[in-house]
């Protein structure tokens, strides 16, 4: 079988950008055998970045069942950047997606991989992506999704839907691949829910990256929990709804800090007049 690197093809040289600031990051693997078959699917593609956080086994990168598994990715499965948490493997990232095996009643917009490929190319150019996939058994759980900016569903057979975890990240690496070497793609319009989030024009490094973003929700929060709209006790989906909403704006730094300025202004107002009685 042919291992080569694709990078030689003259369209991958001129979209060098999108794959190798695509990171493919998989949430507590439990098998190592799927960590080093993900990493075949990555190269076979042409990415290169895998970025397991937490697996269950801790040097997943020289476990003999992976490196069985990657079968000629030795390279890819080597390189992986093993982290301890989501937030880590997200650092850095200003646009993320996560593959969720069923529909959710609430987060970000959820599209098919292929219009959601058409999404990344878009965002790529600004700046690092990932695309995030669950743990073998318990997939994704709701704190990881709202860490993400759209979500993605394969639409398989419903009788049967169980995708291997190295199959459904080689369902995703096709179609980021198709899309980022698609001659037509620059002139194609983006699918109608990433309109808002295209940043068409905007100068590289504009966009908020996951950890700025998730400091704003924190900070946000804790506006609304002093303004007493939110409450503590039984906060219901408010911040669920509000991570939607944003997730549809495609944030932007300064929109970021414009946000953080309003909440800190609301925490000036909220204090008691009387601050520096003891």
């Amino acid at each position: 079988m042919d291992h080569t690197h694709h990078s030689s093809d003259p369209a991958v040289a001129e979209l060098r950008g999108g794959f190798t600031s695509t990171r493919f990051v998989l949430v507590e693997p439990s098998h190592p055998g799927n960590v080093g078959a993900a990493a075949r699917a990555l190269k076979t593609m042409g990415f290169s970045r895998l970025v397991p956080v937490a697996p269950r086994v801790p040097h997943v990168q020289s476990d003999p069942e992976a490196i069985a598994m990657a079968s000629g990715a030795d390279d890819v499965l080597a390189s992986a950047h093993v982290v301890p948490t989501l937030a880590d493997a997200l650092s850095g990232v200003h646009w993320s997606i996560a593959l969720t095996a069923r529909l959710r009643e609430y987060g970000p917009p959820q599209w098919t991989p292929r219009a959601a490929a058409g999404v990344a190319r878009e965002q790529a150019v600004h700046g690092e992506i990932a695309l995030v996939f669950g743990n073998e058994r318990t997939g994704l759980s709701n704190e990881d999704v709202e860490r993400c900016s759209a979500l993605a569903h394969i639409p398989a057979n419903p009788a049967y839907s169980s995708l291997n975890l190295a199959q459904a990240v080689q369902v995703l690496a096709y179609e980021l691949r198709t899309m980022y070497l698609s001659a037509d793609s620059a002139a194609a319009p983006a699918p109608a829910a990433a309109q808002a989030g295209a940043g068409q024009g905007e100068p590289a490094g504009a966009r908020a990256a996951s950890d700025e973003i998730e400091s704003m929700f924190t900070h946000l929060e804790s506006a609304l929990v002093a303004l007493e709209f939110l409450d503590p006790a039984n906060p219901k989906k408010l911040m669920s709804r509000l991570r939607r909403l944003f997730a549809r704006s495609g944030l932007e730094r300064e929109e970021v800090n414009i946000v953080r300025g309003i909440a800190k202004h609301i925490l000036l107002k909220t204090r008691p007049k009387d601050g520096d009685a003891s």
